[in-house]
């Protein structure tokens, strides 16, 4: 694909004609009655969301989620948050842009590269019930581990995310584990790999991601247990050993809080550790994701993944 500009390169008010991953498509009507097509689109870049008024059902029915398209549009904002007017939007075209793998963000690890650090780690797991749930589960699902984004939106939300987040909470494990004797590594670290395994059963994928219905209905953390559970059974494992008792439980507790979605809060000590370093982890991500899009010397736009703050990105960065 031909260098373009990228969608953050655009100012308020600039005029955009571009090539660019559709993420969503809703057509919508007005008070009036007038229909419009709510749109969200993506490029290596970032993710912006906007309306095409005055729209058509077969301007509608053309588009297609996951696909490439062409757009004019003008850079607008709205609440402190850029958006889009969508003049015109359609599919590509034969001979022009086709492959989303060219607009879809990736890490900063390549997936051979996770997955050899990752098959390390998994040797350091001494404890033979949880290093036995581990392989397992990593064999099941290795290829969706490291191509899955963490998110739909926000932190680590691109293609090879749900991958390198877990394994910097791995190694943000191995050393406050170093430092602090008295936890058990073992169990951090196959908290760390496994605590968001099931995101690739609660997200579509790393192409225009989406909440399954299991994602909505019952969550990652759930989701994970679940597999866990079955995991056991396979291989003849007892459920209620204290091991599988302890691992279930520090991944069931990772969200810290029960109106964040966790059915228990951390119990152990194991537990309240990788719950704050998921934290700390998502939290940074989440301050890389808004700097990159902010000028030096600049406050960002709120975020709502940083409890609605306008960040500062000092100047000398």
């Amino acid at each position: 694909m031909s260098e373009q500009k990228q969608l953050k390169d655009y100012q308020l008010d600039e005029n955009i004609q571009m090539f660019a991953l559709l993420k969503q498509a809703d057509i919508r009507v007005t008070n009036s009655g007038k229909p419009y097509i709510a749109i969200t689109i993506a490029d290596r870049s970032m993710e912006i969301s906007g309306m095409k008024w005055d729209a058509s059902d077969e301007e509608f029915k053309v588009l297609e989620v996951g696909k490439v398209v062409f757009i004019k549009a003008v850079r607008q904002s709205y609440r402190d948050k850029p958006q889009l007017k969508f003049l015109e939007i359609r599919p590509a075209h034969e001979g022009e842009p086709q492959n989303v793998a060219d607009f879809v963000p990736s890490g900063p690890m390549k997936a051979l590269e996770m997955e050899e650090e990752v098959n390390t780690l998994i040797f350091k797991i001494i404890n033979p019930t949880w290093q036995r749930i581990v392989r397992f589960l990593f064999n099941q699902y290795r290829d969706q581990f490291f191509t899955y984004p963490a998110a739909k939106s926000n932190h680590h939300a691109f293609a090879g995310g749900l991958g390198y987040h877990s394994l910097s909470i791995a190694r943000l494990a191995q050393s406050v584990a170093q430092q602090y004797e008295q936890l058990d590594e073992s169990l951090l670290l196959a908290g760390a790999l496994l605590h968001d395994l099931g995101k690739v059963i609660e997200l579509s994928g790393p192409i225009a991601t989406t909440y399954t219905i299991p994602g909505n209905l019952i969550g990652h953390i759930v989701l994970i247990d679940e597999q866990i559970v079955l995991a056991a059974q396979e291989l003849k494992l007892d459920l209620f050993s204290e091991d599988l008792i302890l691992l279930r439980h520090v991944i069931l507790a990772h969200h810290g809080q029960l109106e964040y979605g966790s059915p228990v809060r951390p119990l152990v000590q194991e537990a309240n550790v990788l719950h704050q370093l998921d934290e700390l982890d998502a939290n940074l991500q989440s301050f890389d994701n808004v700097l990159n899009e902010t000028e030096p010397g600049e406050f960002s736009n709120r975020s709502w993944a940083l409890d609605n703050r306008s960040i500062y990105r000092p100047s000398e960065n």
